[in-house]
């Protein structure tokens, strides 16, 4: 089992030096779901605009923190498309309902036809979306993409193939990163290609992620075809097998998603300095993926559910060295 090459790793700085960020003791370190404190990152020009903070800091706290480190005007529609995300993200675990949840997400559809239409209903995130659209002319394409990948997903039993984890990753994850990007003004293509590979990077790194959470509901999001290359069973999973074959799989998985990012970053020197900004979030899959392979790619080590204390540090110092 080959081990992955990392480059340097990232100076750390304190964290009263995160540019507009102020640390409260205790509540950047924990674990995932608990919450931080800033008081200046995003005016709280309203409560539709702090509904949608809240949202992503709760829910989605590692790309939280990426958004404190956008440039003001594309924070606030970085913030909107990213609790948009978190709303359709949970339409799944809130029911388990199929039906029930094809309609939650058929809402979200309809209400993107009216937010485009500028019939926008009373609800913060589709308000604060609102706002962004019609600041930053953001593609319909890529937030209905975000919409359909859950669809797709509510019916899934597992993915074939590790070519279809990426290609949901690509609809679910990279879409993410092509709006804020909108969001920027970028129109570089190097830019979309890097966001591609991050997105399917991300994607297959929250599969890995979820592995423990979906195997309590009796679920397995591994792809078939890597799983059947080391002789692991979905039964493997579930009952939470720490057995060398299953960590052979996450670590084939995984190494998909390092390729990905190692990929994105070979585009670094073709995307605009004030484009890296928006695809930090590549510092946060590398740390994940650091932390994976010391814990000997066994996801059920408890190691991988705990927050990295220094992860606002690093993803700071990506900013200032125009490096993602």
């Amino acid at each position: 089992m080959a081990l992955w090459r990392f480059g340097a790793a990232p100076l750390v700085v304190p964290l009263r030096y995160l540019s507009g960020v102020t640390a409260v003791p205790g509540e950047w370190s924990g674990v995932a779901g608990s919450r931080a404190h800033s008081t200046t990152p995003v005016r709280r020009t309203s409560n539709t605009t702090q509904y949608c903070l809240d949202a992503v800091r709760r829910y989605d706290y590692e790309n939280f923190l990426a958004l404190l480190l956008l440039p003001q005007g594309a924070r606030s529609a970085g913030t909107a498309v990213r609790a948009f995300n978190v709303e359709v993200a949970q339409v799944q675990d809130v029911t388990s309902e199929v039906l029930i949840a094809k309609m939650r997400l058929q809402f979200w559809r309809e209400t993107l036809d009216e937010i485009y239409n500028d019939d926008v209903p009373r609800q913060p995130v589709a308000m604060e979306l609102h706002r962004a659209i019609r600041k930053h002319r953001l593609s319909r394409r890529w937030l209905r993409s975000l919409v359909d990948a859950r669809e797709e997903q509510l019916e899934r039993r597992y993915f074939p193939s590790i070519t279809e984890l990426e290609a949901y990753s690509e609809k679910s994850n990279s879409s993410l990163y092509y709006l804020i990007l909108q969001a920027l003004g970028s129109e570089n293509l190097h830019a979309d290609h890097a966001a591609s590979h991050l997105g399917k990077a991300e994607g297959i790194i929250k599969s890995l992620r979820g592995i423990p959470h979906n195997a309590s509901k009796r679920k397995v999001f591994l792809p078939q075809d890597i799983m059947m290359k080391h002789g692991v069973s979905q039964e493997d999973v579930i009952r939470g097998s720490r057995e060398q074959n299953l960590k052979d799989v996450v670590y084939d998985v995984a190494s998909q998603a390092y390729q990905h990012v190692e990929h994105a970053r070979s585009f670094m020197k073709d995307v605009p300095k004030e484009a890296r900004v928006a695809l930090l979030p590549a510092v946060s899959v590398s740390s994940f993926l650091k932390t994976l392979q010391k814990a000997h790619f066994d996801i059920f080590d408890s190691s991988l559910q705990l927050r990295n204390n220094w992860l606002p540090c690093s993803l700071f110092w990506a900013k200032v060295s125009k490096k993602y």
